[in-house]
């Protein structure tokens, strides 16, 4: 039978906040990071915007701070924000002094960019490439580093607590580490670890339409729910306005950033329309610039609207969306000849596993970071540009905390007590055919109930049916060998799930969730939505 991997810290995800908590808890032991497919697959990678900090002599942290706040619906948390706007510049300086090639002018200074519920340019980018050169320049010198394990194609199963343990005497609910599968091997084993840190990311697989990568399939979420982790805020999935519409396009990021440097949105007929729904037009944050969208959709019966930046200088376009140019180019649209067709897509999971300022959760010794989490910063609708910050920032803080109090935080008797992965249990190809079936009946409810606009009788529609599933996959799972399918089709079962029920919860319109059964509500509030699995059992 296989044995078990020690190390110092589990990193379960290699994006941003991934790879920074690795290289910084690398200086305190040795750091092994899994991640389900290769290094460089994550969301960090396709994001396109850039990073939202303070960096013009015309901006500071209260600005930006306030901008945030508004974004957010009045459900964002004060001190955690604080913290976002105020050590974020710091974070950003590191990843230049890293040697990330960030964009700047003819007189060396960052090109600061604007976006959607930005006042003022604060956006941090290197074209509309952020997200790859940031993740390719971290991989690098994570590489570098003596004492950082990457481990590809290995999935988490479950995260290791005492309910795992026999004969446990400790009730406390503790994590050891994760039960791993190598899914080339087909191999599962356990992963002990002083500190296990998840930043697997978000869930956009669980619609139809995502601009997130095929990895993106809640796989953190999920297992910290089912160790007994709280889960809060869910119903604020965020749909990016603007996702390139094309049969080839797959959903393909048309970035804020593109609004930001003139983009009009506009009806197939050409008018613009979004000074309609808001006084900043175009550059409105994206809940509200999203749900004008749908609502133009519903009321033409049209599938698109229009992107416009014709009236913008070619050279300049070209310039500076050098991605967004080639990959509409590849499709046959001249972006600077043409509108851009464009629909909202699902893009962010602004709710989370409840953390605290230094990315602890319930668990003790089980830290989270990046769009897994739920800091509070993003309230009920995330500001744009803030996600790639929140990594850095909070990763930071993870640790600083393990930093602070290493002496509490090592190998003990019960991780000696974890049992080895029992995996037992029978293939059975034919019925996989038949339960593979639910991935897109998941998606599909989720799309049509569960989307930007929604009503009481939607969402009981999708509770019962994504109920039924549940029941299938469960069963299946629990005497069949894991793959690395079933585990994700698991997992967007747990995050459905998860979504309608949290927004079953709200009796309210905030934000990103949209009730056409209740008036909407922008008024600062602190009345989170919790969930916690009720079914952990602690020896």
């Amino acid at each position: 039978m296989i044995g078990a991997i020690k190390t110092d810290f589990l990193v379960i995800g290699s994006g941003v906040a991934g790879l920074t908590a690795a290289y910084k808890l690398s200086r305190l032991g040795e750091v092994t990071i899994i991640t389900k497919k290769f290094d460089f697959e994550s969301n960090t990678n396709y994001a396109q915007g850039g990073i939202a900090s303070v960096f013009s002599k015309t901006d500071d942290p209260d600005k930006h701070f306030k901008d945030t706040i508004e974004a957010g619906a009045g459900l964002c948390d004060i001190h955690s924000t604080r913290i976002l706007v105020e050590e974020g510049p710091k974070c950003v300086q590191e990843l230049l002094d890293l040697g990330v090639p960030f964009t700047k002018d003819q007189d060396g200074n960052l090109d600061l960019g604007l976006e959607g519920g930005h006042r003022e340019k604060r956006i941090v980018h290197a074209y509309d490439r952020t997200g790859r050169e940031i993740e390719s320049t971290l991989l690098s010198y994570v590489k570098s580093i003596s004492n950082i394990k990457i481990l590809e194609h290995h999935n988490c199963v479950d995260l290791i607590t005492p309910h795992h343990i026999k004969n446990i005497k400790n009730r406390e609910n503790i994590c050891f580490g994760a039960y791993v599968l190598d899914s080339k091997k087909g191999e599962v084993r356990p992963f002990l670890a002083k500190a296990t840190i998840v930043a697997t990311g978000g869930a956009g697989q669980v619609y139809l339409h995502t601009t997130n990568p095929d990895i993106a399939t809640g796989d953190g979420i999920a297992s910290c729910y089912r160790a007994g982790a709280i889960i809060k805020n869910m119903e604020f999935y965020q749909f990016h306005p603007t996702s390139l519409y094309h049969e080839k396009g797959n959903s393909f990021l048309i970035s804020e950033a593109v609004r930001g440097k003139g983009g009009i949105l506009r009806r197939l007929n050409g008018e613009p329309f979004m000074k309609e729904y808001h006084s900043m037009a175009d550059l409105a944050p994206r809940d509200i610039v999203a749900r004008a969208i749908d609502n133009e959709l519903k009321k033409t019966g049209n599938t698109h609207v229009l992107l416009d930046v014709t009236h913008l200088i070619k050279p300049e376009i070209i310039k500076h969306f050098p991605s967004i140019y080639e990959k509409c180019k590849s499709l046959g649209i001249d972006i600077t000849e043409e509108p851009i067709p464009v629909v909202p897509t699902a893009h962010y999971m602004c709710g989370g596993v409840e953390t605290d300022v230094y990315g602890r959760t319930n668990i003790k010794n089980l830290y989270c970071v990046g769009e897994v989490a739920s800091t509070g910063v993003h309230g009920g609708n995330r500001l744009a540009s803030n996600s790639l910050l929140e990594g850095l920032v909070f990763a930071h803080r993870i640790a600083e905390n393990i930093s602070e109090n290493i002496e509490f935080t090592q190998f003990t008797k019960e991780h000696e007590d974890v049992p080895l992965w029992d995996k037992e249990g029978l293939k059975n190809t034919e019925e996989w055919v038949l339960i593979s079936h639910d991935l897109y009946e998941i998606k599909t409810i989720m799309s049509d109930y569960v989307g930007i606009v929604r009503s009481n009788l939607r969402l009981e529609r999708a509770k019962r049916r994504i109920s039924l599933i549940e029941e299938e996959v469960r069963d299946y799972y629990n005497r069949t060998i894991i793959t690395n399918q079933l585990l994700e089709l698991r997992n967007l079962t747990q995050v459905a799930q998860l979504i309608i029920n949290s927004a079953l919860l709200r009796k309210e319109s905030r934000g990103l969730h949209f009730s056409t059964d209740y008036p909407e509500n922008r008024n600062p509030s602190r009345e989170d939505t919790k969930l916690r699995n009720e079914d952990v059992v602690f020896n």
